[in-house]
C-alpha cells in the first residue's frame, strides 16, 4: 500500500508538470511542432545523460567491493526505449495534428485525456482485470473531464476529432509499454533512450516537413527549455518510476489530473477564469484519483468477515 501510495504521488507530481506545461506550450506556439518537440527532446536527453552518470557512480559507492558489478540488459533497454520512444513521438504528432486542425484545445484535452478508460479496456485484452472500484474512479474521472474541458459539448463531429481519438489510443499504448518495460529495467536510463528515439524522429520529420530558422528557435528559448528539461526529462522520467508495480489503471487516473493542473495553471499564470462548473471538474476527478488509493476491498471484506462472524 506504501509502495503504491508513494508511486502514485509521483504521477501526480508528472501530472502537475504536463499540466504547467500547457502554458509553456501556448508561450511557444508560434515554433513549428515537429521542431519544437525535437527542441525539447533533445533538452531531456541533455539533462537525463548526466543524471545516469550520476546515479551510476551512487550505486558503484554502494555496493560493497566483493560484489560483481551488474550490468543492465541493454537489448531489453534499448528495445523499451524504441518502443516507448516511438509511441510517445507517434502520440505527441497526432496530438498536435488534431489541435492544428481544430484549434479547440478544450475538446483536445478532453478527447486525449480518454487514456484513462482505454487504460484499464487494454488491461482486459491482456488478462489484467481492474477491480469494480476502479473503474468507477474512471467513470468519475470521465465526468470530471468532460466538466472541466467541454462547455459547450461536442458539437459536430469533425475529421480532427478521430485524430485525437488515435492519440489516446497511442498514449494507452505508451502506458502499456512503459508498465511492461519499466519494472525490468533502469528507469532513468529508459528515460533516456526513450527521448533520443524521439528527438531523433521528431527532427527527422522536422527537416522533412518544415522551414524553422534559428531566430524561431531562440524566440521561444524559455517555454522550450520548460518543456524539455521539465516536462520532458523530468515528467517523463516520473511517469516511468512511477509506473513500477502500479497498476496502470490507476497510474492513468493519476496522470489525467494533467488537465485539471493545466486550468489551474492558466488560472493563476494566464489570469484564465474558472467557472463553478470547472472546478466541479476538478473537484471530481481529484476525488476520484484519491478514492482509487482506498483499499476499499479490503475494509469491506473486513466488515463482511465480522458480521459473519458476529
Amino acid at each position: 500500500m506504501r509502495t503504491q501510495t508513494r508511486n502514485t504521488l509521483l504521477l501526480v507530481l508528472c501530472a502537475l508538470i504536463w499540466g504547467l506545461a500547457f502554458v509553456a506550450q501556448s508561450a511557444g506556439a508560434s515554433l513549428a511542432p515537429f521542431a519544437f518537440l525535437a527542441c525539447r527532446s533533445w533538452l531531456a536527453v541533455a539533462a537525463l545523460w548526466p543524471v545516469c552518470h550520476l546515479f551510476d557512480a551512487m550505486r558503484r559507492r554502494k555496493a560493497p567491493p566483493s560484489a560483481a558489478p551488474q550490468s543492465p540488459d541493454r537489448r531489453f533497454l534499448l528495445t523499451g526505449g524504441c518502443v516507448c520512444g516511438t509511441l510517445l513521438f507517434a502520440a505527441s504528432a497526432a496530438q498536435q495534428t488534431g489541435i492544428t486542425l481544430d484549434p479547440s484545445t478544450a475538446k483536445a484535452s478532453f478527447i486525449t485525456a480518454m487514456y484513462v478508460v482505454l487504460v484499464p479496456v487494454a488491461g482486459l485484452v491482456f488478462g489484467r482485470r481492474s477491480p469494480v472500484q476502479i473503474w468507477g474512479c474512471v467513470a468519475a474521472s470521465v465526468a470530471g473531464l468532460y466538466l472541466l474541458c467541454m462547455q459547450d459539448g461536442f458539437g459536430s463531429i469533425r475529421p480532427s476529432d478521430g485524430v485525437l481519438l488515435l492519440c489516446a489510443v497511442l498514449f494507452t499504448f505508451q502506458i502499456m509499454a512503459v508498465d511492461h518495460f519499466a519494472p525490468r529495467t533502469d528507469g532513468v536510463r529508459l528515460s533516456l533512450v526513450q527521448f533520443l528515439v524521439v528527438a531523433v524522429e521528431s527532427t527527422a520529420a522536422s527537416l522533412l516537413t518544415e522551414t524553422v530558422t534559428l531566430a524561431d528557435i531562440t524566440a521561444n528559448a524559455l517555454p522550450v527549455l520548460y518543456c524539455g528539461v521539465l516536462s520532458s526529462g523530468v515528467g517523463y522520467t516520473l511517469q516511468i518510476l512511477g509506473q513500477k508495480d502500479l497498476d496502470p489503471a490507476i497510474a492513468s487516473l493519476a496522470m489525467c489530473l494533467e488537465s485539471v493542473f493545466g486550468a489551474l495553471g492558466g488560472w493563476l499564470l494566464l489570469r484564465q477564469s474558472l467557472t463553478a462548473r470547472e472546478i466541479a471538474g476538478c473537484a471530481l476527478i481529484f476525488a476520484a484519483v484519491v478514492a482509487a488509493q482506498l483499499p476499499l476491498g479490503r475494509l469491506l471484506c473486513r466488515r463482511a468477515k465480522e458480521s459473519h462472524g458476529s
